[in-house]
């Protein structure tokens, strides 16, 4: 049945979303500084862009995927530059007051932080593309559905880890000293620019 589609995507879509990297880390340092809402909207970003690569590499957008791969170099660099800007501004950054509520304003850019740089990660075209081409839903006629129900299925799969994790975290929020968010601040931001320095410097081999 096509709706075994939609269970392979979803266990895709946290099989992505698990292992830590510089999203997971954005994540778990918003959660813990400026609340849940603010942590999961941040995987919720890269959740979107995730599901936009399923769906170039599903339909066979391959205009879409040769102009994503083919400005690689750039992207990288940009996302590398991104990320770098981050960790900076998350070290420099004072303990917020964990009563303040965010602002709109503020959760729109976490959500567009990690999702552009999601975006800046070509490459994960590439991986969907196989993905697709090993269960037979590469520009096939009459697989449209099946191929959305997948993509959905992702979608769905990477939103309830990062809402999982955010949940988590967010039970040792009210337990942490402003001392120690300081230091979340410095060891946070220290890691996604060393991520950041690392994909920069992979755009260049």
């Amino acid at each position: 049945m096509n709706f075994t589609y939609l269970l392979r995507g979803f266990i895709l879509g946290i099989s992505i979303a698990a292992p830590v990297g510089p999203i997971g880390i954005l994540c778990i340092r918003r959660t813990l500084v400026n609340g849940r809402l603010a942590g999961w909207v941040t995987g919720l970003g890269a959740a979107t862009a995730d599901a936009v690569f399923g769906c170039i590499a599903g339909f066979g957008l391959t205009m879409l995927a040769n102009i994503f791969v083919s400005y690689r170099f750039w992207l990288q660099i940009g996302g590398g530059i991104f990320l770098c800007y981050l960790g900076v501004r998350a070290i420099r950054s004072k303990p917020a007051d964990l009563n303040g509520a965010q602002s709109a304003d503020a959760i729109a850019r976490a959500y567009t932080s990690t999702f552009f740089l999601t975006l800046t990660n070509p490459l994960t075209i590439l991986s969907f593309a196989a993905v697709f081409a090993g269960l037979g839903l590469v520009n096939l006629a009459g697989n449209y559905l099946t191929a959305s129900l997948f993509v959905l299925g992702v979608f769905i799969g990477s939103t309830t880890w990062w809402l999982f994790l955010s949940a988590i975290v967010s039970i040792f929020r009210s337990r942490i000293g402003l001392q120690v968010f300081q230091w979340i601040n410095w060891i946070s931001g220290a890691m996604v620019a060393g991520f950041g320095v690392l994909t920069f410097v992979s755009a260049f081999t």
